[in-house]
């Protein structure tokens, strides 16, 4: 958290908070939410500003109900989650990179719902993987040892047998199946937030 956030929330200790008003959608992209786009159920506008997308990035965290906020000076800024609180992209470089810029280390579970959405959990930290790197995705997917074809991975997603896989660092992790519905629930967070 910035120094600037810590000495605003000790000089307005009780400033309230705000829903609503800022999401992440499942593509790792901020969107402000004016009233006009609370109203109509809109996705909001994307935020491309540089250093506030940083502000924002730097002071991301969580409460202990399990819904994510930005701390905003002294308020606390909660948001919807149109998927997990990251966003994985793929790097070519760095692997796997979460929305924040953070390179992911190592993967310590890995799930697939039945719609190919890939759910990678790395310490405390769950992401989906953004829908636009599925053909990265599939290069680090194997099935009983031989990577996993188009048609082999539709049959796994189906209920199909098979040990689904996936490589990434040097670590081969078994993938689980997962309800996309059931994802909110297994890693302990509140994708719209309320008072």
């Amino acid at each position: 958290m910035d120094d600037i956030v810590k000495q605003a929330l000790a000089k307005w200790p009780n400033v309230p908070h705000c829903y609503g008003w800022l999401a992440l959608d499942a593509r790792g992209v901020w969107r402000m939410c004016d009233e006009r786009a609370q109203h109509l159920g809109l996705a909001g506008d994307k935020l491309t500003q540089p250093a506030l997308l940083g502000f924002i990035n730097r002071n991301y965290a969580a409460d202990q109900r399990g819904c994510w906020y930005f701390q905003n000076g002294p308020q606390r800024v909660y948001l919807n989650l149109e998927a997990t609180p990251y966003i994985a992209r793929t790097d070519p470089q760095q692997g796997l990179v979460l929305h924040t810029g953070e390179a992911v280390a190592a993967i310590d579970q890995a799930f697939l719902t039945g719609s190919g959405e890939l759910i990678v959990q790395s310490g405390a930290k769950v992401a989906q993987l953004d829908d636009r790197d599925g053909a990265q995705l599939m290069q680090m997917l194997d099935i009983d040892g031989e990577p996993a074809s188009d048609e082999a991975l539709m049959a796994w997603l189906e209920g199909g047998m098979g040990g689904l896989a996936l490589r990434y660092r040097g670590q081969q992790l078994a993938v689980e199946r997962i309800e996309r519905g059931e994802v909110a629930t297994r890693f302990h967070f509140t994708r719209i937030p309320a008072p």
